[in-house]
């Protein structure tokens, strides 16, 4: 079904492999359009409870952009470039189910911008960090500007973002990049930990903690009147009450999403 791209379901949870490591699995128009498909199918597919997205080979997550492809482009066409990334970055960032960025390697420029876009990210301690655009004359346009000032800071995002310096994967651990740093070969079983944990919890609560914790960031939306509602919502759930019942009883409890 893919050809930059490899995907495979697993305990339900859908891993997502940028699948070009003779180029560092730098995103180019294919494999923005591939990564749209699967994101879709995160959404669609009701046996996939959560993902993984990260990068074939020991190198890198995604070095970046396919800049080959930029030579042509015009001020308005890379405008409509940056704004495709966008949405499909939007998309990740607004996915029900939760998404986490396993970062084996570099993950510079746009890479860098993908794994913002997920919902946490866990690196390998050979992952190193970057917004090298200045150097190429250009400013990250996927996102990244707005998404590493909110996750690192002003300061530390301007600097970044100005000097181009890469980070290594202790640094990202430190600025509030990363949520865990672990050796290369426990990347993808921390990541799966994680989510069979989250697996374990009411979905559709999950679901509204991502939409309400993404509020906190949008500009015309009032983030504490998205959660009162949200809040409300869940009382009209059987998950709720079952939670409730569970807790009361002292049981495990058995959500099943409705």
């Amino acid at each position: 079904m893919y050809n930059t791209i490899k995907t495979e379901l697993t305990d339900n949870i859908f891993f997502i492999y940028i699948n070009r490591p003779d180029k560092m699995n730098a995103l180019n128009v294919e494999v923005m359009k591939e990564l749209a498909l699967a994101i879709d199918e995160v959404y669609t597919n009701k046996e996939i409870k959560s993902a993984v997205i990260t990068g074939k080979g020991e190198k890198a997550f995604v070095a970046g952009a396919d800049i080959s492809e930029f030579l042509a482009l015009s001020d308005q066409q890379g405008a409509e470039l940056a704004k495709k990334g966008q949405v499909i970055f939007k998309r990740i960032e607004d996915s029900p189910k939760p998404i986490i960025a396993a970062v084996n390697g570099f993950a510079l420029g746009g890479g860098c911008e993908l794994a913002m876009a997920c919902h946490f990210r866990v690196a390998a301690t050979n992952a190193r960090f970057g917004q090298p655009e200045v150097n190429l004359g250009l400013i990250p346009g996927y996102g990244g500007t707005q998404r590493l000032t909110a996750l690192v800071g002003k300061g530390k995002a301007l600097e970044m973002m100005m000097t181009g310096d890469m980070i290594n994967a202790e640094d990202a651990l430190q600025w509030g990049l990363v949520n865990y740093v672990v050796a290369p070969g426990d990347l993808l079983l921390k990541s799966t930990e994680l989510l069979q944990k989250i697996h374990a919890k009411a979905p559709l609560a999950i679901a509204r903690v991502i939409k309400c914790a993404n509020a906190a960031l949008e500009n015309n939306v009032d983030g504490y009147e998205m959660e009162l509602n949200e809040f409300g919502a869940c009382f009209a759930t059987k998950d709720m009450q079952e939670g409730a019942e569970a807790f009361i009883q002292k049981r495990a409890a058995r959500f099943t999403g409705e």
